[in-house]
């Protein structure tokens, strides 16, 4: 297995989160299946980062619990886990193992390549977490098709016959996503709406220009509609305002990077976009109730 060995490659960003990209043996591999046993070997063996340190992925995983009992840190939320319980965790999220796990499962890593070029266009709109974890539930507990699922995966990866290998691997994962899906708390009917690709244009645009700018009218000019209807869009799916959706994503990515780096609140704040401490620390104390110093306490 090639994900968390030494060939996998960190990229540092400005908040100094690990960017964990996926990287195989084989350039052309887009997934791969890892028993979490050898995962927890390779951590206490050692690696070239720390993966019970909160890091940011470029992938998607599905960790798979199939016995005993553990935590796993999604978003500096602490997720139960046990037998059945499926943590999907979308690229661009970030997290991390907890210190000597309890439990035994697998993880199932993806990249968007892999998506795009295999699943369905209209499965990619059912999927939401795919890319909009912000509206899809990230556990779901009493899976009971793991085992075969699995199974039938190991099957297939250890055929001889590769033949449409790429094909089959992604119908299994694709089915089995589509059942994860229709188990979770998501609305699927949401997903079938009409603006919902404006909702994922601008989730995508926040994601890359919140350091540039937190106004909904800026938002609104890249998207070539009304901040009126662009707030309609996110309410459609968020049930808030698109300025609620931008500041909750700037005040995420500040608690992610005081978690993950010992760099002053100053550089933390000038790295999220804001120029003066005393207005990062107004902002924050405004979505959150205390101040970044306080958070900081509170994690330390």
């Amino acid at each position: 297995m090639c994900l968390y060995n030494s060939k996998l490659n960190t990229v540092k960003k400005n908040n100094h989160i690990p960017n964990i990209t996926f990287e195989s043996d084989n350039d052309e591999k887009e997934f791969e299946i890892l028993n979490l046993s050898t995962l927890f070997a390779k951590i206490e063996a050692g690696l070239d980062h720390n993966p019970n340190l909160p890091h940011r992925i470029d992938f998607f995983i599905l960790l798979i619990v199939t016995d005993g009992v553990g935590t796993h840190k999604v978003d500096l939320i602490d997720y139960s886990l046990k037998k059945g319980t499926v943590l999907k965790i979308a690229k661009g999220q970030v997290h991390s193992f907890e210190q000597n796990p309890k439990y035994k499962g697998y993880l199932v890593l993806f990249t968007e390549k892999f998506v795009l070029n295999y699943f369905s266009k209209s499965s990619i709109k059912f999927i939401s977490h795919l890319y909009n974890y912000h509206i899809s539930d990230t556990a779901v507990n009493g899976i009971q098709y793991n085992d075969d699922f699995i199974t039938q995966l190991y099957i297939e990866l250890e055929t001889k016959n590769s033949y449409a290998q790429k094909n089959i691997i992604a119908a299994m994962l694709e089915l089995y996503l589509l059942r994860l899906e229709r188990l979770s708390q998501t609305n699927n009917l949401l997903l079938q709406n009409k603006l919902y690709s404006l909702f994922t244009k601008f989730k995508n645009l926040v994601e890359e220009k919140y350091i540039a700018t937190r106004n909904v009218k800026d938002y609104s000019k890249m998207l070539s509609i009304s901040p009126k209807l662009l707030n309609i869009v996110v309410k459609e799916f968020t049930f808030n305002t698109a300025k609620h959706f931008i500041d909750n994503f700037v005040i995420l990515e500040i608690k992610r990077a005081v978690v993950s780096t010992d760099n002053s609140l100053k550089e933390i704040g000038y790295a999220v976009g804001f120029d003066d401490i005393t207005n990062f620390t107004k902002f924050f104390k405004k979505h959150t109730g205390i101040t970044p110093k306080q958070f900081k306490k509170t994690i330390k």
